[in-house]
């Protein structure tokens, strides 16, 4: 039996994904504990898990994420993501340390797991390896590593070969992390001089690096190659398959509807950025209102709004994906990291529209690897236009759905959290040596 530490920052789309790899985890007979906001108590315990609070200082409502941070309010693009970085995912930094060595304090780990952005496994790591566990970074969003074969993360630009781009990925990420990031740089060489940490040898973006294995949750047909990456990176599918859900959905009375013969488009905001329905979900139903397709839409759960709808839309709260998607001609998203990933295990073409967070890398990604179309939104946002055009072309080109199959095909293939298991013990087995 393994003692197994996971972190996470308090938000759902962290929580989530590692709350999967918990049950993989508890079901394999590992003693676990999970370190995280006490909104996520509940959920942890009902999975065998021992819940360990984050100090209140590294704790907040993800609910109301403007309302536990009101600084951000207001801000777009760069200082948003600027902003947020600095002050949700760095500056609680030291308080989620703290209580990483309370809890090794209390009982042995053998092994502590983190989503990337939870910033006290970079003060950890400031640690020479004798005096910590050894560290593994969860990759539940785009692997975030710098390379000379990748232009910086965060940005949404897809690879380009040869010296050309790689001498473009130079000048952007010099730049980027001068400019862009430079105080955030500053402050988290300020955090770790204050924890007695060793000072850091790469860029904060890219401490991962000094993990002792990263273990990312997509295939490597849906991430972009690196040659220069000395991190040991295990490739071992989506964390979540769309089998049948835990809980019961019931169908809507239109559902026989997928079944009229014509083509279905799924549109999504996913569980998370849903707040506004009118960002992506509306503008699609209304975009596609003239076209021969049955557009179906979810609200990730929220409140169906009782606007009226064309004659071939349809919309729900929740939809079971493992009957829907099967059904499903396109996918349109904003761009969630599972979200997608479920479209490519049916080999769904998928519209991706994401230009915030991670969504614009993931974005990118279904560019990159021939899956979909990325539909960047211009200063009036996303026009009708252009959403059809988009949902056209993935309906009317087969090299779409080709390559969503070929990447469903390594989806099929791979382990998902079964593939911890042999990373864990050959990082034990290293530290034994």
């Amino acid at each position: 039996m393994t003692s197994v530490l996971l972190c996470s920052t308090p938000v759902h789309g962290h929580v989530t994904p590692l709350l999967a790899i918990t049950r993989h985890l508890v079901d394999r007979g590992h003693d676990v504990r999970f370190l995280t906001g006490a909104r996520y108590r509940p959920a942890v315990e009902a999975l065998g898990a021992t819940w360990l609070p984050l100090p209140g200082a590294a704790d907040f409502d993800d609910t109301d994420i403007d309302g536990a941070f009101p600084g951000r309010v207001g801000l777009r693009g760069v200082k948003s993501a600027q902003w947020d970085l600095r002050n949700i995912f760095l500056e609680p930094a030291p308080a989620q340390l703290a209580a990483i060595d309370e809890a090794i304090a209390n009982a042995p780990v053998d092994i502590v797991l983190t989503e990337s952005l939870f910033f006290g496994a970079m003060l950890l790591l400031g640690r020479p390896p004798a005096q910590r566990p050894p560290v593994g970074i969860l990759g539940i969003v785009p692997l975030p590593l710098a390379s000379r074969d990748t232009a910086p993360y965060g940005l949404g630009i897809p690879p380009r070969p040869g010296a050309l781009g790689r001498l473009r990925n130079r000048v952007l990420t010099l730049s980027t992390e001068r400019f862009v990031f430079g105080d955030l740089h500053r402050a988290a060489e300020r955090l770790l001089e204050q924890s007695g940490g060793l000072p850091l040898t790469t860029h904060v973006m890219n401490y991962q690096s000094a993990a002792d294995a990263i273990v990312q949750f997509t295939v490597p047909e849906f991430e972009y190659p690196r040659d220069d990456v000395r991190v040991p990176v295990h490739f071992v599918g989506p964390v979540s398959r769309s089998g049948p859900s835990a809980v019961d959905v019931e169908l809507p009375e239109w559902w026989d509807d997928l079944d009229s013969g014509r083509p279905v488009v799924h549109v999504t905001q996913g569980t998370v950025a849903n707040a506004d329905l009118d960002a992506l979900v509306f503008p699609t139903i209304d975009a596609l209102a003239d076209l021969d397709v049955l557009v179906v839409a979810t609200t990730g759960g929220r409140d169906i709004p009782g606007r009226p709808l064309p004659a071939n839309a349809r919309i729900a709260r929740y939809l079971p994906y493992d009957r829907l998607l099967p059904r499903t001609a396109v996918f349109v998203t904003n761009g969630g990291y599972g979200g997608v990933h479920y479209a490519l295990e049916h080999g769904v073409p998928i519209l991706a529209t994401g230009d915030t967070e991670d969504k614009a890398e993931v974005s990118a990604r279904v560019e990159w690897s021939g899956a979909g179309i990325r539909l960047k939104a211009g200063a009036k946002g996303l026009t009708p236009s252009a959403l059809r055009a988009a949902v056209q072309r993935l309906l009317a080109e087969e090299s779409f759905r080709a390559n969503a199959r070929r990447i469903g095909e390594a989806i099929a293939a791979s382990p998902g959290p079964a593939g911890l298991d042999a990373v864990i013990e050959s990082v034990r087995a290293e530290v034994r040596r």
